[in-house]
């Protein structure tokens, strides 16, 4: 049973691994600060999840497997409303999206607001 444990976890930490890739790819390569904050929020969040998910498996203790879990939960809830916020203050403060970008629904907002 402690050999499965073991190779799950391994398996979960290699998944959480190539999300954070992901992410930081994405960070690296993405054009604008918008889609940027998207590829490290997303990826980001889910490749901490599966490591701490990972944690909590590999632990065989509760105490450690319930903070893993209030981990994944607050990550899971802080980590939009943070990169909303980021986001929504950078476009406030006049940093536009790049030219690809197809749809830029706040552009309507503040132009109605001013």
């Amino acid at each position: 049973m402690m050999d499965l444990a073991q190779y799950l976890a391994a398996a979960l930490i290699l998944l959480g691994a190539g999300f954070a890739l992901v992410s930081a790819m994405g960070v690296l390569r993405l054009p604008d600060l918008y889609t940027r904050m998207h590829a490290a929020s997303k990826a980001g969040s889910v490749g901490a999840g599966f490591i701490l998910i990972a944690v909590a498996i590999v632990s065989f203790d509760l105490a450690v497997t319930l903070r893993a879990f209030a981990g994944i939960f607050f990550l899971l809830l802080t980590t939009p409303v943070a990169s909303h916020l980021l986001a929504r203050a950078s476009y406030q403060s006049g940093y536009r999206p790049a030219e690809s970008t197809v749809m830029n629904d706040l552009d309507a907002e503040f132009q109605t607001h001013s």
